[in-house]
C-alpha cells in the first residue's frame, strides 16, 4: 500500500514514532484548533455555526461553512501557541535531517503558529503564498450594513499562507541529501526554482463532493507541495492532520508513500474512501509509477517560467 490512514490522536501517535521514519510533512492542521473540537463540529454539522460561519445561500448556492478566527479569546490564542508548540516538538524527531514541513495557516494567526514552530526546533524556511479568493473577510458592519455600505470590517483574503520549515541538520546541503535525501526543494521542471507565490484555485466542486471537508484544499496546489517536498522524488510524506486524506492522496497521485493520522470518526471514513477517488483525478499532473519520469508534469500547473 502507498499510503496508509490511521485513526487516532497525532499527539499520542507521534509519541510512539520512530525517529527519522519520514522525509517531509504536508499538513492544515486547525490552527484556530477549536474549530475541530467534537463541540464545535457537531454545531457546524447542525447549521448553528459557533466558531463557524455559515454563509447565506447566494444566487440559490449554498456555500461552505467558514471559521470565525476572531472569535478567538487571550486565553484561546495562548493555547493555540502550546498546542503548536507541543506538536512541533513531537513532529521534529518523526523527520529525517533537513526533512521539510509546509503548515498551511490564517492570515490572523500565523504569527503565533509560525513562532511556536520555530521556538520548538524547526528552521523557518520562508512562507508559500497560496493566491486564491476566498469569502473570508471583507464583510460591511454586522447588523449595520445599510448604516455603513462603504466600510468593511477586516480586508477580504485573498490569500493563504503556507510556512515553511526544515529540520536542523549537519555538514553541507549536498552531503545532506547523499545521506538523508532531505534538505531542499525539489525545482520545477525546465529548471527553475520552486516559487514562494502561487496562484492557485478555489477547490473544485467535483472534488469537495468526493471529499467534503470543510478546509479541503485543492488537488492541484497539494501536489505541487508533494512534488517540492522530497527533493530527489523519493521518500515519505506524513499529514499528522489528515482531515480526509487530500494530502495522501496528492502523494498518491505522484507515486509517493504516505501516512495520515485522524482523530474524527467521519473524516477516516471518508478519507478511506476519498484518497483513491481523488488520486485518480486530473488535476494539472500525471502519475509517477515504476521508476518513470515526471518531467512531463508540473507544466500543466501554468507556473510562470523565468524571463
Amino acid at each position: 500500500m502507498a499510503y496508509e490512514i490511521i485513526h487516532a490522536d497525532c499527539f499520542d501517535w507521534l509519541k510512539t514514532c520512530p525517529p527519522g521514519s519520514f522525509h517531509a510533512v504536508i499538513t492544515d492542521p486547525p490552527f484556530g484548533f477549536r474549530e475541530f473540537t467534537r463541540v464545535e463540529l457537531t454545531k457546524m454539522k447542525n447549521g448553528h455555526g459557533g466558531v463557524w460561519r455559515i454563509p447565506p445561500v447566494i444566487g440559490g448556492s449554498q456555500r461552505a461553512p467558514l471559521p470565525r478566527f476572531t472569535v478567538l479569546s487571550p486565553q484561546d490564542v495562548e493555547q493555540m501557541a502550546e498546542f503548536f508548540g507541543q506538536w512541533a516538538e513531537l513532529l521534529l524527531p518523526a523527520l529525517v535531517p533537513g526533512g521539510h514541513l509546509f503548515i498551511a495557516a490564517t492570515p490572523l494567526w500565523s504569527h503565533v503558529v509560525f513562532s511556536a514552530v520555530a521556538e520548538a526546533g524547526f528552521e523557518k524556511r520562508g512562507e508559500i503564498v497560496r493566491l486564491v479568493r476566498t469569502l473570508r473577510g471583507g464583510d460591511r458592519p454586522k447588523g449595520a450594513e445599510a448604516e455603513f455600505p462603504n466600510v468593511s470590517a477586516m480586508p477580504r483574503s485573498c490569500w493563504e499562507p503556507w510556512g515553511v520549515f526544515r529540520k536542523p541538520f549537519e555538514g553541507t546541503l549536498a552531503g545532506n541529501l547523499r545521506q538523508w535525501k532531505a534538505g531542499g526543494l525539489r525545482r520545477l521542471p525546465g529548471g527553475n526554482p520552486f516559487p514562494d507565490v502561487i496562484d492557485s484555485v478555489r477547490t473544485p466542486r467535483r472534488e469537495r463532493d468526493i471529499a467534503p471537508h470543510p478546509s479541503l484544499k485543492p488537488q492541484q496546489f497539494l501536489r505541487l507541495l508533494a512534488w517540492a517536498a522530497l527533493p530527489l522524488g523519493h521518500g515519505r510524506i506524513l499529514d499528522p492532520f489528515a482531515g480526509s486524506g487530500s494530502t495522501l492522496a496528492a502523494a498518491e497521485a505522484l507515486g509517493y508513500d504516505s501516512k495520515g493520522i485522524e482523530i474524527d470518526d467521519d473524516y477516516i471514513r471518508v478519507a478511506r474512501r476519498a484518497i483513491p477517488e481523488l488520486a485518480k483525478l486530473s488535476a494539472g499532473v500525471t502519475a509517477r509509477r515504476n521508476g518513470k519520469s515526471a518531467e512531463a508534469m508540473l507544466p500543466l500547473f501554468e507556473l510562470p517560467e523565468d524571463g
